[in-house]
């Protein structure tokens, strides 16, 4: 607690990732950086803006970012093909690497990007006792899956694939069909689109910061598996019949091809439904799923947007495809889903 000082909660901005945070308990700042590991609490202020010149707030509304502004950010990793790689640690001067509110060094950028907003590192929250404030401290009780509950994956050849999308219309079908559905994001860096998105279509959601984890890149194996369990767990304690987890990224992504490898996340899952940008995309997928003894019940993404991409697709694979507007028509996703999980009567 050496040189801690208390903190002024005035006018501070919390970021999404900091949600579950009891507020009150930040009582302290700890000028100390040395300790700092991923999911703790750290005060920033704006030194200059770069490429993410909003902060998703904890109310889920964009905020527009100012010189000077003090916010409440996580510490965490990030990994994001068509914008930053960035890594867990602090200095005088860190990175924003996402504007869901992770801090930390970024160390490659996509060409297209601006360089990230400068944020002046300030401390780390901490609670009266001088206890730093980690986001997993307020997570979810930890459950596990009852059998009963079927769970469908979705996964992506990459980013911007059409990964939510199609994952929110798979759920929003299955509700209309007349199931009690829950959304939940397994992995990702945390944003609360994909969260939206699914409570938009009014499917109940929970993402890996309600387990505890700010983003899930470099996260253990082990913690990535109990955090599903316990979102699916949960979910089902609430009376949901079908669970619908969107895996984040692509599957060449080092977490997403671990479950996908070998994982109790895989073995869970009762099907899975692939989301491509084109053709070559999905084929690649496909067989890639195939040395991974997997087959999709279906094709979904961009790729379905092509008239032409889609027959490519569907002539290279043999899988069914299904766009947006198929995905939430009852009729067809449970009787596509009647080909290979018991989902619907």
């Amino acid at each position: 607690m050496t040189g801690a000082h208390v903190l002024n909660r005035n006018g501070l901005k919390w970021a999404f990732t900091t949600r579950r945070v009891a507020q009150s308990d930040a009582v302290l700042l700890q000028p100390d950086l040395s300790g700092a590991i991923p999911g703790d609490l750290v005060l920033c202020e704006i030194a200059a803006l770069g490429q993410h010149r909003k902060i998703q707030l904890a109310d889920r509304r964009n905020s527009e970012s100012y010189f000077g502004d003090r916010v409440v950010l996580c510490l965490g990793d990030r990994y994001a093909p068509d914008q930053f790689e960035g890594r867990a640690e602090l200095a005088e001067m860190s990175d924003l690497l996402a504007g869901g509110g992770i801090v930390g060094s970024m160390k490659h950028a996509h060409a297209r990007m601006a360089p990230p907003t400068k944020l002046r590192v300030l401390g780390l929250v901490a609670d009266g006792a001088g206890r730093v404030l980690n986001v997993a401290r307020y997570a979810l009780p930890e459950a596990t899956i009852p059998d009963h509950v079927t769970v469908l994956g979705v996964f992506g050849a990459s980013m911007n694939a059409g990964k939510t999308t199609a994952a929110v219309s798979l759920a929003h079908g299955l509700t209309r069909a007349g199931l009690r559905v829950a959304g939940v994001k397994a992995t990702g860096t945390g944003a609360f689109g994909d969260f939206n998105a699914f409570e938009d279509a009014g499917v109940p959601a929970t993402d890996f910061t309600d387990a505890g984890m700010p983003t899930t890149y470099c996260m253990p194996m082990g913690r990535i598996e109990q955090g599903f369990a316990t979102l699916v767990g949960n979910a089902a304690a609430h009376g949901a019949e079908v669970v619908v987890v969107e895996i984040a990224d692509g599957v060449f992504q080092a977490e997403t091809a671990a479950i996908l490898q070998s994982s109790t996340i895989r073995d869970r899952m009762d099907g899975i439904l692939f989301a491509a940008p084109d053709a070559l995309g999905a084929y690649g997928g496909v067989e890639l799923l195939k040395t991974f003894g997997l087959r999709p019940f279906a094709i979904s993404g961009m790729v379905t947007l092509s008239p032409l991409g889609r027959a490519e697709a569907e002539r290279a694979t043999g899988i069914p495809l299904l766009s947006r507007q198929d995905l939430t028509d009852p009729a067809q996703v449970t009787d596509i889903l009647g080909l290979s999980v018991a989902v619907a009567a």
